[in-house]
């Protein structure tokens, strides 16, 4: 099994194809991170496809002594920044996605669990969304997306112990949303 890194150096190299590969080996994570800061699943979707489709056309500018999850990162965040400033468009989008589900529920799930996992969703993204956004994004990167305080560190531009002390905030915010139980 080639390593992210061999597989840039080999797409750099002209073997277009097996960037696919890391389309298969990230996708589900970036996704799982988009759909968290973004309740439409449509455009979440295409969130994640414009990070991948950025990182095929940047590919000559890849650097190997950096990780390519990393990179791939850094630009799903930078994208979903410039994305949070269509917030009315997406509203519509939601809208309409909420219906298609509905639909869909019959198919896949029963109309109570469809039901419980869009409230589960919604009241995720109204907590992440109450707090900072680089709270939030931070621990988005680091439970949605499973990576390491050194990458989000590097995706977020910022030191190490900065990354941890953002996603230590947020958490601390977050429990301080609910009384403790007595």
């Amino acid at each position: 099994m080639l390593s992210d890194t061999d597989i840039m150096v080999r797409v750099q190299g002209g073997d277009l194809a097996l960037f696919g590969e890391l389309v298969n080996r990230y996708q589900s994570r970036l996704l799982l991170f988009a759909r968290s800061k973004f309740a439409d699943r449509d455009f979440s979707e295409d969130l994640v496809q414009d990070a991948f489709l950025a990182a095929y056309q940047a590919r000559d500018s890849y650097r190997v002594e950096f990780a390519f999850s990393t990179w791939i990162w850094t630009i799903l965040l930078n994208l979903s920044k410039e994305a949070g400033k269509k917030q009315a468009r997406r509203q519509d989008r939601e809208r309409k996605h909420a219906q298609l589900s509905h639909e869909r529920a019959g198919l896949m799930t029963t109309p109570l669990q469809e039901m419980l996992a869009a409230e589960q969703r919604t009241q995720v993204h109204l907590w992440l969304q109450s707090l900072p956004e680089e709270e939030a994004d931070a621990i988005r990167l680091k439970f949605f997306g499973g990576l390491k305080y050194e990458e989000i560190a590097w995706a977020m531009e910022s030191s190490v112990s900065g990354a941890k002390a953002r996603v230590r905030r947020g958490l601390t915010r977050l429990a301080e949303q609910f009384p403790p139980d007595d």
